[in-house]
């Protein structure tokens, strides 16, 4: 969904009606978002949801964060980030959202400077052409003890692909803390090295 030249992401985006599959009542029990965050976010925290399409996870990651917790969404469809805020409003967590439009060569979260507490890139790095940079902006994001949870489907990532995507977040600043385990995906818990 993200840092892609516009031939490859012609290719690659996802499509505006994926968006809809993605939000699939079967998804919530295969892939409950409660379940899976739960160890991860907590009350206060701000949370990076990078590719965030219709919110699948952002609006758990608001319930979890509370009231003094934000949980900003970056896309780089505007049509998934108008049907974000619809959902957030009706789930009464419009002020816990902000939304962010990407744009093909950058998240456009250089402000957010070591503030995030966890990040989400969940079934995004395999559509990114220029991983080291989409991995790099999201260290920079990061506060120190920060988390990154990487998820890639199964169906669509090889082992050897995913291998491949973790070894550029290491060359980036980035080492495996934690192997959480979402069904159907590729996954791995990630934190900034230490100096």
């Amino acid at each position: 969904m993200i840092w892609m030249s516009s031939a490859v992401m012609a290719c690659h985006q996802c499509s505006f009606w994926a968006g809809y599959i993605l939000l699939n009542p079967l998804r919530y029990w295969a892939q409950s978002p409660r379940r899976i965050l739960g160890p991860l976010v907590r009350p206060g925290d701000t949370v990076l949801d990078v590719g965030c399409a219709m919110g699948f996870f952002s609006l758990e990651a608001a319930r979890l964060a509370g009231p003094r917790g934000r949980v900003i969404c970056v896309d780089l469809r505007q049509r998934f980030l108008d049907i974000l805020a619809r959902r957030a409003a009706r789930a009464g967590l419009a002020d816990r959202i902000e939304r962010r439009l990407c744009t093909a060569d950058s998240l456009r979260i250089d402000d957010l400077h070591r503030t995030i507490n966890i990040a989400l890139s969940v079934f995004v790095a395999h559509e990114v052409s220029d991983q080291g940079r989409f991995f790099s902006e999201i260290r920079d994001a990061l506060k120190p003890d920060g988390r990154l949870l990487l998820a890639e489907p199964r169906m669509h990532v090889r082992a050897a692909d995913f291998d491949r995507t973790v070894e550029t977040a290491r060359q980036v600043g980035f080492e495996i803390v934690g192997q959480p385990v979402i069904r159907s995906a590729r996954t791995v818990l990630l934190g900034a090295t230490r100096p």
